[in-house]
C-alpha cells in the first residue's frame, strides 16, 4: 500500500509533470523525468525511444510466467491552459488537459510498490506510451522491433473521466471507445482576377455544396454497431484578398465509427463523395489521413480480470453509457501477438471541467485507488 510519504511524492511529481507538458511526438523532457523517477525503483530493464520517446520499465519475477502490462501516456495537449494552481502549465499554448500527467503518476505509484516487493512469477511491463493524443503512438510502439522481446500476454490501461464519481469505474467487454479517422480533402482549380472570375475554377462552389454532404454521411443516433459520424472540424478557401478569385480549398473532417470494419466503409464513402464533386466541377482532388484510431474493444477474459480487482477492493462499477464517441489509441494493443487487453475508466468528480478543456486539472486524490486497482490486477495474474 502507497504511505503517505508515496502519496505526497507522487503528487509533488505529478504537479512537476504539469508544469512541463510536450505535445505528441515531442515528448523527449517528459520521458527523461521518468526515467529518473525509475531509476531509484531498480527496474531489470528501462527501454528508452521505444516508438519515439516511449519509455517502458520491466520488472522481473524469480520464477517464469505470463508478462502483464499496464499503459500511461506521455503526451500533452496544444491547448492553453486557463489556471490559477500553482502548478499551471509553465508552456504557452500547451496543457496536461487530459490528464496523462496523473496517468504516468498512477504507474509510478506501481512501480513503487513493485519495487518493494515483485510478483511471485513472471514480468511487469510499465510502459508510458508517446504520442496517444494524435493516434500515431501506440502502432509506433508496436512497430518498434524492441517490443517484440516485451510484447504482453495481458494489457491495461485506464482513463480519467470526468462527470463520473470519484473513484467510480466505467468497464464493460466489447467496445468502448469508437474508431476515428481525420481526413483532408484538397481541391485545386485555377486562380482568376476577382473582376473576372469566370476566367478561372474556383473550388468555393463544390466546398459549399460538400460540407453538408459530408456532414450527411454519419447518421449519429444511438450507440450500436451501425454508428457513424463525420464532424466538419476545418475549412480554409484562397488566399486572405480581394483580388484573386480562389484556386485552393481545403475541407478538414473527422470520421467516427463504432467498429473499423465501419470505418473502412465510411471512408470509402467519403471519398468518393468528395471525388464525384470535384470531378463534376473540373477541380484537381486529392486528400490525406492523418489521427488514425483503431476502435478499442475489451477483451472479455482481460476485463474479467479488472472486474474481479475492482470488486476485491470494493471499488463500485457499471457500464455506464459504453462505448463512448471518443477515441483511444490503447485499442492497437488488444490482439497484436495474442495480447488481450482492456481499459477502464475512473471517475475523476462530477462537477468538473471536461478532458480537454483549457481548465481542466486532474484530482491526485485518484491516484492512491487507481493505484491499488492496477496492483491488485498485477498480482492475482503473477501471485
Amino acid at each position: 500500500m502507497l504511505t503517505n510519504a508515496d502519496i505526497t511524492a507522487l503528487i509533488d511529481w505529478r504537479h512537476m509533470l504539469h508544469r512541463f507538458p510536450e505535445v505528441s511526438g515531442q515528448e523527449r523532457e517528459t520521458a527523461a523525468r521518468v526515467v529518473a523517477a525509475l531509476a531509484p525503483l531498480l527496474p531489470d530493464q528501462v527501454i528508452t525511444g521505444l516508438g519515439g520517446h516511449g519509455v517502458a520499465a520491466v520488472f522481473c519475477a524469480a520464477e517464469p510466467g505470463p508478462t502483464v502490462m499496464f499503459r500511461a501516456e506521455l503526451d500533452a495537449l496544444p491547448i492553453e491552459e486557463l489556471s490559477t494552481a500553482l502548478h499551471r502549465s509553465c508552456v504557452p499554448g500547451t496543457g496536461h488537459l487530459c490528464g496523462h500527467d496523473g496517468h504516468m503518476t498512477i504507474l509510478l505509484g506501481l512501480a513503487r510498490l513493485i519495487s518493494r516487493r515483485r510478483p511471485a512469477r513472471g514480468r511487469v511491463v510499465l510502459m508510458f506510451q508517446p504520442a496517444e493524443e494524435d493516434g500515431s503512438g501506440a502502432a509506433a510502439v508496436i512497430a518498434d522491433p524492441r517490443y517484440g522481446d516485451i510484447t504482453p500476454d495481458w494489457a491495461f490501461a485506464l482513463h480519467n473521466m470526468p462527470g463520473i464519481a470519484l473513484g467510480r469505474a466505467v468497464l464493460a467487454a466489447g467496445t468502448i471507445c469508437c474508431a476515428s479517422r481525420g481526413v483532408r480533402i484538397v481541391l485545386t482549380g485555377k486562380t482568376a482576377h476577382a473582376a473576372q472570375p469566370e476566367a478561372g475554377v474556383s473550388p468555393a462552389p463544390t466546398m459549399a455544396a460538400l460540407m453538408p454532404a459530408l456532414v450527411a454521411l454519419g447518421a449519429g443516433g444511438a450507440m450500436g454497431d451501425d454508428y457513424q459520424l463525420v464532424t466538419l472540424t476545418h475549412v480554409r478557401l484562397g488566399e486572405p484578398a480581394f483580388g484573386i478569385s480562389p484556386a485552393h480549398a481545403e475541407i478538414w473532417i473527422t470520421l467516427r465509427t463504432a467498429t473499423d470494419a465501419k470505418m473502412a466503409g465510411l471512408m470509402c464513402a467519403a471519398i468518393a463523395l468528395a471525388q464525384s464533386h470535384a470531378a463534376q466541377a473540373g477541380l484537381m482532388f486529392a486528400y490525406t489521413k492523418h489521427d488514425d484510431f483503431a476502435a478499442t474493444v475489451n477483451d472479455p477474459q482481460a476485463t474479467l480480470h479488472l472486474e474481479n480487482a475492482l470488486d476485491a477492493l470494493a471499488l463500485p462499477f457499471d457500464a455506464g453509457d459504453l462505448p463512448v464517441r471518443a477515441s483511444e489509441d490503447f485499442g492497437r494493443f488488444g490482439g497484436h501477438a495474442g495480447t488481450r487487453s482492456a481499459m477502464v475508466f475512473l471517475g475523476s468528480g462530477v462537477d468538473i471541467p471536461k478532458l480537454h478543456n483549457p481548465d481542466y486539472d486532474y484530482p491526485d486524490s485518484l491516484t492512491p485507488p487507481a493505484v491499488r486497482l492496477f496492483h491488485k490486477v498485477m498480482t492475482n495474474l503473477l501471485d
